[in-house]
């Protein structure tokens, strides 16, 4: 089964975490990697270089930063592939940001697998 780790915090929350929370993130990128379960996973740019697009009525209508009106901002992502929702919750909960931010960890039904 495939989930999405969503990595969301505001920008004090990054701040406050320190260049440790970047070798720490790594290290769990790596043990993930060496468990087999990670498939893909990476850092985003911060917020204010976000884009917002819609389409209404044929046209594209373009905007600075994200759209919603929330103080926590997705800042990465890493889609696993573990065999139930428990050693998913499990893979997750090691993942250092959940100390400075919030996790959010979502099934991907019927997603084909990243190679």
């Amino acid at each position: 089964m495939r989930y999405l780790l969503l990595l969301r915090g505001d920008e004090t929350a990054a701040a406050n975490a320190g260049p440790e929370m970047a070798q720490r993130c790594h290290q769990w990128a790596a043990e993930v990697a060496e468990r087999g379960v990670e498939q893909v996973g990476t850092g985003l740019r911060p917020p204010a270089e976000a884009k917002t697009l819609r389409v209404r009525d044929g046209e594209v209508l373009l905007t600075d930063g994200p759209f919603a009106e929330t103080k926590e901002q997705v800042g990465g992502f890493v889609v696993l592939e573990c065999p139930d929702r428990r050693t998913a919750v499990e893979v997750a909960s090691r993942h250092p940001w959940a100390e400075a931010g919030t996790l959010e960890l979502r099934e991907i039904p019927g997603a084909p697998t990243v190679s």
